[in-house]
Order: C-alpha cells, then sequence, then structure tokens
C-alpha cells in the first residue's frame, strides 16, 4: 500500500516492476538497449509525476502506479516506433536516390545491382535489431570490432558473433528469397 508520494514509495514501485516494465517495452521496440533508455524516460516521468510541488494526485494503491507506469511505457514505445519507422522511410529514400544517380554499366547489371540492394534493405528491416545494428556499423560503417564495441557497450568477442550471426541470417533469407523467385 503507498503511504503517498515519497522517495521510498518510488523505489517500492521501482524495485517491483522495473523487470516488468522492461520485459514489455524489449518485446515492443525489439532491442534491449532501446527498452533500457524508454523504461528509463518511463520511471523519470514516474518520479516527476510523484513530486508533491506538482500537485499530482498520490496512487492509492501500488497496482495503480503499475498500470500508469504500463500506459506510459506503451506510449513512449509508439512514438519510439513512429521516429524509427520515419528514419527508416527517409534513409530508404537516400538509398535509393543513391542508386539512381550512379552511371550504371549496362542496363542488365544495374537492374541487377538495383533488385539485389533492395533485398538486402528488406532483410536488413527483418533482421533482429542487435544483429542489424551490429553489422550495419561493420559492413556500411567500415568500423573495427573494437569500435564497434565500445558504441554498443558489449565485449569485442560479442560483436564479432553478432556479425558472424547476422550475416548467417542474411544469407539464409536471401537464398530462401531465391528459391521462392525461381518457383
Amino acid at each position: 500500500m503507498i503511504q503517498g508520494n515519497s522517495e521510498q514509495d518510488f523505489d517500492l514501485i521501482y524495485e517491483r516492476d522495473f523487470s516488468l516494465l522492461l520485459r514489455v517495452l524489449a518485446r515492443m521496440v525489439g532491442t534491449r538497449e532501446a527498452a533500457e533508455d524508454l523504461c528509463q524516460e518511463a520511471f523519470v516521468k514516474l518520479h516527476q509525476r510523484m513530486l508533491p510541488e506538482k500537485g499530482a494526485r498520490p496512487f492509492s494503491a501500488l497496482d495503480e502506479a503499475r498500470f500508469w507506469l504500463i500506459r506510459v511505457a506503451k506510449n513512449l514505445a509508439l512514438n519510439y516506433e513512429k521516429r524509427r519507422t520515419r528514419e527508416l522511410k527517409a534513409y530508404k529514400k537516400v538509398l535509393r536516390a543513391e542508386l539512381l544517380t550512379r552511371q550504371p554499366e549496362s542496363g542488365e547489371d544495374a537492374y541487377f545491382k538495383k533488385e539485389f540492394s533492395l533485398k538486402i534493405q528488406e532483410a536488413l528491416l527483418l533482421m533482429p535489431g542487435k544483429l542489424r545494428e551490429a553489422l550495419v556499423l561493420k559492413e556500411y560503417g567500415d568500423l573495427p570490432y573494437k569500435d564497434i564495441a565500445v558504441i554498443l557497450k558489449i565485449r569485442e568477442g560479442n560483436v564479432k558473433v553478432r556479425v558472424f550471426r547476422a550475416r548467417e541470417w542474411l544469407a539464409a533469407l536471401l537464398k530462401s528469397s531465391e528459391e521462392t523467385d525461381v518457383s
């Protein structure tokens, strides 16, 4: 039972609901890193709501605080996905413009390069976020594993594993795409 809007109440809610909120957000946005950021933002909003000078009414029960927190997190996740979708559209637009401005060797070569590039881009969008970010930093950013590890805040060995798995995932998806195109 919540006694009011105190730091102890906040700590109690945080300890009880952090892991639940993190799991829910990770499933909604697809990456643990984004989920952690959104979870932190949700708890900041909770803390601000509980400040006495804000004049907000106190939660009458722990469950009320949990439900409020989940609604806030859900809205943050939806906004995150909208931003991500806009960024992906902008990236695709730039990629298409880049492909169109290049001088192709022949019409047939240009067609196959464009088709392959679009298949790669579609496959990248389907790839799990952790694998995609490691692969993109390695292949498109041309960064060494050590720098990628610092950027992603993981060990260098984990970066190598993610890049390897991403390449395998991409190859398998492209192979299955070729098999369905031939049929």
